[in-house]
Formats: C-alpha cells, sequence, structure tokens
C-alpha cells in the first residue's frame, strides 16, 4: 500500500489528510512548477516562431509609441496653436502605461492570456485612432492616455507568453530578440516620426499602428488556443490595484512637474510626495490583510525578485537616462550635429543587444548562470566611472560607451527569467507586471536625476552589480526546448 491509499475504512470527510501529504500539497500549489512536470506543449516549432514573430512585433507598436512622437511634437503644437500642453502628449502616454503595468499582469493570471492581449491591443488600436483624428490639444492627449493603457499592457502579457512558451533555461536566450526590438523601435522611431511628420502628415504615426496591431492579432490569436494554460481564477482585489496605480500616478507626475512646472521643493511638489506615500501605505496595509491581494507582499519578497527587480531597474534607468541625455551632451562637448547626435546613440542601442544574446546563450548552458551579469555590470559601472572622471577623444568616448552597453545588456535577460523562475507557474503574470512597473518608475526618476550623465550611470549599474551578487541564484528549470528563429 503506497502512501496515497485510503489508510482506514472511515468516509473521506471524518479522516483528515497525514501531515506529510497536506505538506507536499501545499508545496505543489505554491512553488514554482518544473516545466518537466508539465504536459507537453501541443505547439510544433513553426508555430512557436510564429507565436514570437507576433510577440515582438506587438511589443515593437508599444515600443515604437514611446519615441516616434517626439519629432512630430512641433508640427503638432503648430497646428493646434498650443505649444505649452505638448509635453503632456507624451507624458500622458508614460502615465498611463505605468499603471497598467501591474494590473495587465495579475488580469493575465487570473483571466488568462489570451483575453489580456485582445484587451490591451483593441485599447492601443482605439486610443490610435483616437489620436489620429484629434481635433485639438485636450481629445489628443486624452487619446494617447487611452493608447498608453494599451501599451502598458502589452509589455508585461508579451512577457508572460514568453514563459509559457519556452522554457526559464532556454529562455535568456529570447531576450536578445526582443532587446533588438527595443533597439529597433528606439532609433526607427525618432526617424519615422520625423518623416511622416514633413512629408506626410502627423496623424501617420498613429495610423501605422491598425494595420500592425491587426497584423499581430492575426498572427496570435489563431495559436493561442495551443499555449499552455497557468492562469487560476480567483477574486480580483480591485481596491489595491487602484490603490497602488494612484500611488504610481502621483509618484510620476512628481517626476514630470518637479524642476520644471515646480520647484521641488514648493508646496505643491512637497504635498504630492506625502500624497504619494500615504497611498503607498495605504496599498501596502492593504495587502497585508486582504484574502488574495492584488499583488502579494510575498510575491516581491524573499532572495530572488527584488534583488532581480532592482538590478534590472537600475540597468534599464542608466540605459533611458543616458538616452535622453547623450544628445545634448553630445551637442555642446562634441560640438555634434542633431543627426550626428542620433548616429552616436547607436552603440548604446546596439551593443546593449549583444550583451543580452550572450547573457541569454550563457544561461542555456552554465550552471552559475548568474556571473555573466555580474561581471558584465562591473564592467560597465567601471565604464561609467571612467567616462565620467576622464575627459576624452569622441573615439574613445564610443569605446568605452560599448564596453558600458555591452556590460549592461547582460542584465536583462538575467533579471527577467530569474523573477519569473522563482514564482509558481499561475503567478508569472503577476510578477512580471510588477517588474514592468517598478522599471517604469525607475526610468522616469533616472531622467530626472540624470544631471551628472556618465556619474549618475556608474552609480546604478554599480548597484546593479551589488544587487546580482546579494540574488539568490536558484536552478533554472528544463529540460531546455530548442526553437530556433528562421534564419
Amino acid at each position: 500500500m503506497n502512501k496515497f491509499e485510503r489508510q482506514s475504512r472511515q468516509p473521506a470527510g471524518i479522516k483528515t489528510l497525514p501531515k506529510t501529504i497536506a505538506a507536499e500539497l501545499r508545496d505543489v500549489a505554491s512553488g514554482a512548477i518544473d516545466v518537466r512536470d508539465a504536459p507537453p506543449s501541443p505547439l510544433t516549432p513553426d508555430e512557436v516562431r510564429t507565436i514570437l514573430i507576433s510577440l515582438m512585433l506587438t511589443m515593437f507598436l508599444a515600443a515604437l509609441d514611446q519615441t516616434i512622437v517626439a519629432t512630430a511634437l512641433p508640427t503638432i503644437g503648430r497646428q493646434f496653436h498650443d505649444v505649452t500642453s505638448l509635453s503632456w502628449v507624451i507624458s500622458a502616454y508614460l502615465l498611463a502605461s505605468t499603471a497598467v503595468a501591474p494590473v495587465f499582469g495579475t488580469l493575465s493570471d487570473i483571466y488568462g492570456r489570451r483575453a489580456m492581449v485582445i484587451a490591451a491591443l483593441s485599447l492601443f488600436v482605439i486610443g490610435s485612432i483616437l489620436c489620429a483624428v484629434a481635433p485639438n490639444m485636450p481629445v489628443l492627449i486624452l487619446a494617447r492616455g487611452l493608447q498608453g493603457l494599451g501599451g502598458g499592457g502589452i509589455m508585461p502579457i508579451v512577457q508572460t507568453v514568453i514563459s509559457d512558451l519556452i522554457s526559464p533555461r532556454e529562455r535568456g536566450q529570447y531576450q536578445a530578440y526582443f532587446s533588438g526590438v527595443w533597439v529597433a523601435a528606439g532609433i526607427g522611431g525618432p526617424i519615422l516620426g520625423g518623416v511622416f511628420a514633413e512629408h506626410l502628415h502627423w496623424s501617420m504615426i498613429f495610423w501605422i499602428n491598425v494595420p500592425l496591431s491587426l497584423a499581430a492579432l492575426g498572427l496570435l490569436l489563431p495559436k493561442m488556443g495551443k499555449i499552455p494554460v497557468f492562469h487560476r481564477r480567483r477574486k480580483v482585489d480591485w481596491l489595491g490595484g487602484v490603490l497602488l496605480m494612484a500611488s504610481a500616478v502621483v509618484v510620476m507626475l512628481v517626476l514630470t512637474w518637479g524642476g520644471n512646472r515646480y520647484l521641488w521643493l514648493s508646496p505643491t511638489i512637497i504635498s504630492m510626495m506625502g500624497a504619494s506615500v500615504a497611498l503607498a501605505f495605504a496599498f501596502v496595509w492593504h495587502a497585508g490583510r486582504a484574502e488574495e491581494p492584488f499583488l502579494p507582499l510575498s510575491l516581491i519578497g524573499g532572495r530572488v525578485v527584488p534583488y532581480a527587480i532592482l538590478a534590472g531597474s537600475c540597468a534599464l534607468g542608466a540605459m533611458v537616462g543616458l538616452t535622453v541625455h547623450l544628445p545634448l551632451y553630445y551637442e555642446v562637448v562634441y560640438h555634434l550635429s542633431a543627426s550626428e547626435a542620433g548616429l552616436a546613440l547607436i552603440p548604446l542601442a546596439a551593443i546593449s543587444t549583444a550583451g543580452a544574446a550572450i547573457a541569454g546563450r550563457t544561461m542555456a548552458h552554465a550552471k552559475h548562470y548568474k556571473r555573466v551579469a555580474i561581471v558584465g555590470d562591473a564592467c560597465a559601472a567601471l565604464a561609467g566611472m571612467a567616462l565620467a572622471l576622464v575627459s576624452l577623444p569622441l573615439w574613445a568616448l564610443l569605446v568605452l560607451l560599448s564596453i558600458f552597453s555591452l556590460g549592461l545588456g547582460t542584465t536583462f535577460p538575467v533579471t527577467v527569467v530569474s523573477i519569473q523562475n522563482a514564482v509558481a507557474r499561475w503567478q508569472v503574470g503577476t510578477v512580471t507586471g510588477a517588474m514592468n512597473f517598478f522599471r517604469a518608475l525607475m526610468s522616469s526618476f533616472a531622467i530626472t536625476a540624470f544631471s551628472y550623465v556618465f556619474g549618475a550611470a556608474a552609480v546604478l549599474l554599480a548597484c546593479a552589480t551589488l544587487c546580482m551578487i546579494l540574488m539568490e541564484e536558484k536552478p533554472l528549470a528544463g529540460p531546455a526546448t530548442r526553437v530556433e528563429m528562421a534564419e
């Protein structure tokens, strides 16, 4: 008789489970599930490839709309005779996308990935159409906020669907592809925005989203039914979600207005800081008492998730801060033209993708996979320190910036996969949404704090190095599922 057989003739309702069996059941319910124990995916390699391509196209849309609008803003301001509100065209998108990232991540764990990807892309398309036909600036700003709701939902859902398809051991290899999407959007966005605004019409920067979104849905939805299902229906803690979003919006407004619209020590900014702290404490208090909290505090605790989130946030913050501030640095210090300054950003974007590819390949084969990120972040911190302390000719600066970018890029696959590998499969969407939420906050803070461009980058990468050292290196679930992208 094995330990799972009935031990007596008493009715099942009278006899409780033995403690050992009860403990095992709790572990199954709460622990991360190794993909070796999961049923094999019915998807063929071609189907997986199709889904990954559609996910990259979807992510490209969300990434593109963070950059494509910038170069068209002067044209939009002239048409609507309103230049004072132009910053809100970008801020409305960033505020909305940051606030809803954890919401879509959590809802994908409750209602499934298919429903949430349809909802996110639908909001994105509707917002894009309203932006394109906006008759005035207030309508455009509101439509950008709606578009941001969809764009903010796209990022965590894409990363969560990838986790449903690919085992953690091989998942890092795909980070290079998606890092490449960010590079293409970061470089191509301002160029496309300028071309559309100058030679066609600024509304084209929004109309282009419609066919691309429909194409992404057309590729993705027919295959979604075959993707393994890991979500679990439960009650939605709407109050917790509202408190978290409200806190995020106030923080983002402080970072947007502080030092620009209001002085940092003005009563308005200080009051908003107090409000954000109060909302954050209210969220923590509620999460500690709710039966099924929107974002369980235990989920972002432990020895993996908080360190990985902070390391990835620091790396992304350094990258975003440099991307925003380097063009002005090039123009002032090296007297480059605007187009030359844009070209000089390519090492930062492109070589970080190579770093992500190296880290991803390492994760597929090495037992101590985090070492590549520790070395990479340490080298990036040293390169950033050298850039901050020494005046260099342009070629030497670009060499050091390339070293910095290569090291920085190793952080992203290690942190994303480590976070998703550390939680139960039915919580991957929630923790991925939380990761995107904190990364967006750090990026906004980095943009505000980058008065000393390279010094700030060095400090952030030093912090990332320390976090990677402190992070527990849990074995990655496997076996590896090798699905090669088409050449």
